[in-house]
């Protein structure tokens, strides 16, 4: 059979993470789609301020620093713009530091590009639905990804990003949540999906980390197989 070459996806950590980190995290379903994807990873432009992990209700599965921890943890944009601090809850007016990601993931595209999909994982998640809303509106040139995997997702409550859920966009999407996820619960989730025209969902019964066993690999390779 002729080997297809793998389709190329560009991974989006979720908050307090780094590329590095998200990489290591997400090696059973680097190892669960090898022959299908090539993972590329990127880093959040923003340094979040460490805190000390008791009064961090928003933090990313096993993000805490310390064995595997993250080194300089980053972020894609802060909804407290004095605090310089995000939560997926707050509601915000305006937020602080997008563009900036924006002009990273533009980058990224420019100089490892083209990319057949992208992956975000949390707030890295909520920042993919808005990256597919740029390309659809033509904002973004550079931008040409066939499909987006949205992991444990949410519509962002800050009121200048509403703009990004003006109309269900086209791309195809797979939309990926834990049942017991306590970071970003499933009907935050859920809330997203009327933004895409027509999303696949993906729920398994745990919390708040990327998927990967074999019982999940199927829905996966079946999402890929049509951009193959």
């Amino acid at each position: 059979d002729l080997r297809m070459a793998p389709l190329r996806v560009l991974c989006v950590h979720g908050y307090r993470q780094t590329g590095a980190s998200f990489r290591e995290k997400t090696g059973a379903l680097r190892k669960l789609l090898k022959k299908q994807v090539e993972l590329v990873y990127l880093s959040a432009p923003h340094s979040v301020v460490p805190q000390s992990s008791e009064d961090s209700p928003e933090k990313e599965n096993g993000s805490n620093p310390g064995p595997g921890g993250d080194e300089d943890p980053k972020g894609w944009w802060f909804s407290d713009i004095q605090a310089r601090s995000f939560s997926a809850q707050q509601q915000c007016e305006e937020s602080l530091g997008l563009d900036e990601s924006v002009a990273v993931v533009r980058d990224a595209v420019k100089d490892q590009g083209p990319f057949d999909g992208i992956l975000g994982f949390s707030q890295g998640a909520a920042f993919v639905a808005m990256l597919c809303s740029l390309q659809e509106q033509n904002l973004e040139r550079d931008f040409s990804f066939r499909f987006a995997i949205i992991v444990a997702g949410f519509r962002s409550a800050c009121r200048e990003h509403q703009k990004f859920y003006s109309a269900p966009l086209q791309i195809p999407s797979l939309h990926v949540f834990g049942l017991e996820d306590r970071v970003i619960p499933d009907n935050m989730s859920r809330e997203l999906l009327p933004s895409f025209q027509d999303p696949q969902v993906l729920t398994h019964p745990g919390g708040h980390f990327v998927p990967a066993a074999s019982a999940h690999r199927q829905t996966y390779q079946d999402f890929l197989k049509r951009f193959q």
